[in-house]
């Protein structure tokens, strides 16, 4: 199973790629939830979700609760390796907020946004970083989210791999110090410091983290969107539910065309690259 962090950060052959306020540690059945809307979420997993429902996807959760007429509760967990497994499939929620629309493990639904990969890079370097084929890349130190110690699970790696770009690549894990607040931050302010000159990063990481430096940096989405043969770095992002259950599916997908102004804004106020 993978968590979003690998649906996202992962490779693209594995992702095609992350309000009652209490926790609940065990399975709850259909019958106890029929009056919440029970939600699976990382607790420390911003911009997307933390426990302090700060998170975009705290207030899509909101957002689609409140249309529904339903109280939210959470299932907290951080999203590793058997995210789903423990959590949607197991029982103890009904909805993921955010996964690929590509997603097997589950049930999407429609999409509510679609994103991109960014580079990252400080305004006072003064540079034109535009595609993954800019020369200048062979030159700078390139900071990419990883999952473990394997490079080549992580497509911007991929990609700068097939260009022969290996040497000045820095790894950075997706994971971090999971006691401190923010683990994929590391990467945003790696940029800042000056310990790399561009990253290579998911979107909505990127835009959120990003406003919150002390110095100026550029956002530049990376093109080309599908690097050939087939290694893509724009994705639709939908919620998902258990195979199997449509019922509330199509509820969610008649909420994400109602609300479809109100999500705009909210992604726009949280600086999600939207395509």
């Amino acid at each position: 199973m993978y968590s979003r962090a690998e649906w996202l950060v992962g490779a693209a052959t594995a992702v095609a790629l992350v309000v009652g306020i209490s926790a609940s540690s065990r399975p709850a059945t259909a019958s106890a939830r029929a009056n919440v809307l029970a939600v699976c979420a990382d607790p420390n997993n911003m911009p997307f979700s933390n426990d302090k429902l700060e998170g975009f996807e705290n207030k899509l959760a909101e957002l689609v609760g409140k249309d529904l007429g339903l109280p939210v509760r959470y299932t907290w967990m951080p999203q590793r390796r058997g995210f789903v497994r423990n959590t949607l499939k197991a029982g103890r929620c009904d909805v993921i907020m955010g996964v690929p629309s590509s997603f097997e493990l589950a049930r999407p639904t429609n999409p509510y946004y679609r994103s991109t990969y960014v580079f990252v890079y400080r305004k006072d370097r003064h540079m034109q970083i535009r595609s993954l084929d800019d020369p200048i890349l062979k030159r700078l130190r390139i900071g990419v989210h990883v999952i473990g110690d394997d490079y080549a699970n992580v497509p911007p790696a991929a990609a700068l791999a097939q260009r022969h770009i290996i040497q000045n690549v820095v790894g950075y894990t997706i994971y971090g110090d999971y006691s401190q607040p923010n683990p994929p931050a590391r990467l945003i302010e790696a940029v800042t410091r000056g310990d790399v000159d561009v990253a290579i990063v998911w979107g909505p990481l990127a835009g959120y983290f990003v406003s919150r430096q002390p110095v100026p940096l550029v956002i530049v989405p990376v093109s080309p969107q599908i690097d050939l043969p087939f290694l893509p770095f724009v994705f639709d992002i939908s919620m998902a539910v258990r195979r199997g259950d449509d019922s509330l599916r199509a509820r969610l997908d008649a909420v994400l065309e109602r609300r479809q102004p109100e999500i705009r804004r909210l992604l726009k106020e949280y600086g999600v690259p939207v395509l």
